[in-house]
């Protein structure tokens, strides 16, 4: 194991709140630069038990609740506001939770209906300057994109995820607007001339939040996503974060890639979900 990952992650409530609170912080600000960018959408991000509640169009990848119970007890009076907000903007209440939030959470979820949705792997390594960098190769480039490739960038990542993830309009201007986050660091890998592969980076701090890693069907197993997660965790390093997470399915093949590159599950987050009554 490289020296700079001798000293493990502890996966404690300390580890979770910064994992959590960076987590809502990028849903927030995503939020808020879509609705700078789309305001006949409606988004929209609300402080709520602790977290956040966003909203950014119905089946959007990103409404959903993120953060609750991080910071204490969750009440009635929090599941109250946070229904209601979902709600009266048509969509179900989703809550992305962390298996650490507070204990509260759990009665006032059993006693209000909620059913579970899926899950999704937490996954953390810590960073230390000198830790890894992708070998040069001449035929495959990682670049950063400029301002104007935001179209190239987001159907490139979406692309990338087509077995799991529509390639809808909706969905492009979800990642658009990730795009333009001012802190956010967007690559796009290049291969025999043409766009093969995307990821980003958020840093909030210390944290660097990975997300988006992907490459198109025809061109994996040939080092693209190692080159790209390897190039992100060196601008992490570079912007004085000491730790990275990412987000995937149980079991799936980002998943395998990340542990690659000693990437470990902190937990595992369950998505409850409460239909619109009516």
């Amino acid at each position: 194991m490289p020296d700079s990952l001798k000293s493990p992650l502890i996966a404690d409530l300390l580890l979770a709140r910064r994992l959590e609170s960076t987590d809502a912080w990028v849903s927030l600000l995503s939020a808020q630069i879509h609705a700078q960018l789309h305001p006949a959408a409606g988004s929209l991000a609300e402080p709520v038990g602790g977290g956040y509640a966003v909203f950014t169009g119905v089946g959007s990848p990103l409404t959903q609740a993120i953060g609750l119970g991080m910071k204490g007890a969750v009440t009635e009076q929090d599941m109250e506001q946070l229904e209601a907000f979902f709600e009266v903007r048509g969509s179900p209440t989703l809550i992305d939770l962390c298996p650490l939030a507070d204990p509260s959470i759990i009665g006032q979820l059993s006693l209000r209906g909620y059913r579970l949705r899926e899950f999704s792997n937490m996954l953390v390594r810590p960073l230390r300057e000198g830790g890894a960098r992708p070998a040069p190769d001449a035929a495959l480039r990682v670049q950063q994109c400029t301002p104007s490739e935001d179209d190239l960038w987001a159907r490139t990542v979406a692309q990338g995820f087509a077995e799991s993830f529509i390639v809808s309009e909706e969905n492009m201007l979800v990642l658009k607007s990730l795009f333009h986050r001012p802190d956010s660091v967007c690559l796009i890998a290049w291969l025999e001339g043409r766009p093969v592969g995307g990821g980003a980076l958020a840093m909030h701090e210390g944290v660097a939040a990975l997300y988006g890693a992907s490459t198109l069907p025809s061109f994996r197993r040939r080092g693209v996503q190692k080159a790209i997660i390897l190039t992100l965790l060196a601008r992490a390093v570079e912007g004085g974060c000491d730790v990275a997470y990412t987000l995937t399915k149980p079991g799936s093949v980002s998943q395998r890639n990340v542990e690659r590159q000693h990437f470990v599950v902190a937990y595992t987050r369950v998505m409850m979900v409460k239909e619109v009554e009516g």
